[in-house]
């Protein structure tokens, strides 16, 4: 029965994913009613969540550290002793706390991505019923770009100097500071990043854990974690409260090879710590297994809404889980994960089993010696069908200094396409290329291409059909102006990989690099007739029509990426020029002033709209954008040459002296034209 049940897990889950494409991915869920007023014995609610925290390096579960504060909250409330991330990355995890879904539902499968607006969110469903809702956030991966902020009355994510975290007293401070101000219930969210890499504690903590900084980022961040459970629990007195303290994912620390996280599915990375207390909670311990996305129907079960899956500790189905990193971006094997009963199985290429209740550092893979409960087997199947059915949604287009500070806690993002390869390596058995990856494709994220290439050689020779680092390779040579070695890796890419949509669009940008356009153009028209919304395939096919002289066909894909991105300052400018091209002086004042308003007083802006008012005889709108031009470059000739013109047409009491200083300050373009303008012969110049 083994056999044909594992043989399972691995084929047939891609007929499975032809089922799943045609149906709907996410668990149902109900649409939040019109907003009212808490009602009295609605309970005040605290969610507190633990990054990178480990259940088992908490006080609770160890003596070398102190958790004071945890520990006493556990003592008097219950605590989740198999508690379990959907998956071990930050953003995902979090989505499915606040809509309730594992990853295949929510869509959001790494950090960087955007969820989606259609989406229900635990806030607005809490502030429908009454709740003043606040979060406060300490790393950037939850930064409102991202779209976790939806809902909130006020999202707190104000990192100091352009950083990408704050300490845990940064964080709490801010959060006492906004429960002292609302006398309401509230619902109120605070994240704590401390012990995420590096482990830098502050003293005394530093000293303390000279050896393990790792424990002395969970002591420190306890310490303030207490402020924070005392003045909440301060400021309900009187009325009904409950707290919830969950861990996103924890940190492999060397298990199984993983220094890190996000990369496999063990326990020092898979099982977090979860606590729940408050009105009455009666106080025990839960060895069920339980998973985070519970805490969605929990929170709303305590403000009224009666909820099916909430925390109880009986574990009635399997709990789930995935990694999909190594898949999604380096095309090794996808992974699974289920637990049920203490006996939890990964899918990864092959079948491991462990009894976590008494191996919890699965040590000894029960594989050959034990059958699981079908459910298990069942559980996964399905669930990795609904999962590589769609891996990740297309990711949205973000700024490079958003890119940047993701790549710099380590954070990297990939198309979200891959293909299944049944000779694919198993991500276990790839552990001594986890930190080279992440280094080269941080390095890649952040432009340092010549520093990149070594990296990715070296990984492409350990790993001969690591698609992702062939392809980064390529475009790494391109960008440093190798173009023969650029074209040896894209041959190369393309032999792993021919269908990849990545490939295409960075093939085109090389050949555009190069100026081939006729070679650049079709590539670029294939990939958006895959994926019509891709920024970069639509910018650069605009200017494949644009050198081709097919300027209104430039148009057009510059205004679809006007209707994508938030803020198309730049393709507006674009949009200007061109249309100044064309004569579209009107047209070309529109997208100009679109640009300014969305990229403030930018000098280009400006001048172009100061010559095409001139052109267009609106002389008193031309003053106003030249005027805005000379603030900012005093000297610019263009600028001076024109502003004299409209102010001698628009006769100004100081236009004499305007066409002086512009004949003073020329270049030698401008002043043969100001010499020979009709405009000012009456006027001296010296």
């Amino acid at each position: 029965m083994r056999n044909s049940k594992r043989k399972t897990v691995f084929t047939v889950v891609l007929l499975c994913v032809l089922t799943f494409i045609a149906t709907a991915c996410s668990e149902d869920s109900d649409t939040p009613g019109n907003v009212s007023v808490a009602t009295a014995d609605q309970p005040s609610i605290l969610l507190i969540t633990l990054d990178t925290t480990r259940a088992d390096h908490l006080g609770i579960e160890t003596d070398r550290v102190e958790t004071p504060n945890l520990e006493a909250l556990a003592g008097r409330g219950v605590y989740f002793s198999q508690a379990y991330s959907v998956t071990p990355t930050t953003l995902p995890s979090h989505a499915s706390m606040l809509t309730g879904l594992y990853p295949a539902g929510h869509g959001v499968r790494e950090n960087g991505r955007v969820i989606s607006k259609e989406l229900d969110l635990l806030q607005t469903r809490l502030k429908a019923r009454g709740y003043d809702t606040a979060a406060f956030v300490s790393g950037f991966p939850l930064a409102s770009e991202f779209g976790l902020s939806r809902g909130f009355d006020h999202y707190d994510d104000a990192f100091v100097d352009d950083a990408t975290e704050r300490t845990a007293s940064g964080t709490t401070d801010p959060a006492l500071a906004w429960l002292k101000d609302n006398t309401g219930t509230t619902f109120m969210w605070v994240h704590y990043f401390d012990p995420h890499e590096p482990y830098e504690p502050p003293e005394p903590f530093r000293s303390r854990y000279p050896d393990e900084p790792y424990l002395g980022e969970i002591a420190y961040m306890d310490q303030q974690l207490g402020r924070l459970l005392t003045a909440f629990e301060q400021h309900n007195q009187g009325r009904p409260w409950k707290i919830i303290v969950v861990g996103d994912h924890g940190e492999g620390l060397g298990d199984h090879g993983e220094t890190l996280h996000g990369n496999l599915l063990y326990q020092g990375t898979m099982r977090v710590p979860l606590i729940v207390a408050g009105s009455g909670i009666e106080a025990g311990v839960s060895n069920g297994a339980v998973s985070v996305r519970q805490v969605f129907d929990t929170v709303l079960d305590w403000s009224g809404e009666s909820r099916d899956g909430i925390l109880t500790g009986e574990q009635g189905e399997p709990v789930l889980a995935e990694a999909l990193k190594p898949f999604m971006q380096y095309g090794w094997q996808p992974q699974f994960m289920a637990v049920l009963d203490g006996i939890k199985v990964i899918s990864s290429g092959d079948v491991e089993i462990y009894d976590v209740r008494t191996d919890p550092e699965e040590t000894n893979n029960l594989d050959a010696q034990v059958e699981p409960d079908p459910a298990l087997w069942d559980a996964i199947e399905a669930y990795s069908a609904r999962a590589l059915a769609n891996p990740a949604e297309e990711q949205q287009a973000l700024s490079q200094e958003t890119l940047d500070k993701l790549a710099s806690l380590g954070y990297v993002g990939s198309s979200g396409r891959s293909t299944i390869r049944e000779d694919a390596p198993n991500p276990r058995d790839m552990v001594h290329l986890f930190r080279d990856m992440d280094i080269g494709a941080g390095l890649f994220i952040r432009q340092e291409y010549a520093a990149a290439i070594p990296v990715f050689t070296r990984i492409l020779e350990a790993d001969p059909n690591n698609f992702m680092a062939a392809l980064r390779l390529a475009v790494a040579y391109s960008v440093t102006g190798e173009k023969d070695q650029a074209q040896t890796y894209f041959d190369r890419a393309r032999a792993i990989d021919p269908s990849s949509i990545d490939l295409r669009q960075y093939q085109a940008m090389h050949y555009l690099k190069y100026q081939q356009w006729d070679l650049a153009g079709p590539l670029f028209e294939s990939v958006l007739a895959e994926s019509p919304d891709r920024v970069p395939a639509l910018t650069g096919l605009a200017t494949v029509y644009k050198q081709q002289g097919e300027l209104k066909r430039a148009i057009e894909l510059l205004l679809r990426i006007v209707k994508i991105k938030d803020s198309p300052g730049l393709e507006w400018a674009r949009i200007g020029q061109l249309r100044m091209t064309l004569h579209d002086t009107k047209g070309a004042i529109r997208a100009f002033e679109a640009a300014r308003k969305m990229q403030g007083d930018q000098f280009r802006s400006n001048l172009q709209l100061g010559i095409l008012y001139m052109s267009d005889q609106q002389f008193n709108k031309a003053a106003i954008s030249l005027d805005r031009v000379s603030r900012q470059h005093p000297a610019y000739a263009t600028a001076l040459y024109k502003r004299a013109q409209a102010s001698v047409l628009l006769n100004e009491a100081d236009r004499e002296n305007r066409v002086r200083q512009a004949w003073l300050r020329a270049d030698k373009t401008t002043r043969p034209l100001i010499e020979n303008d009709r405009l000012f012969r009456d006027i001296q110049f010296r």
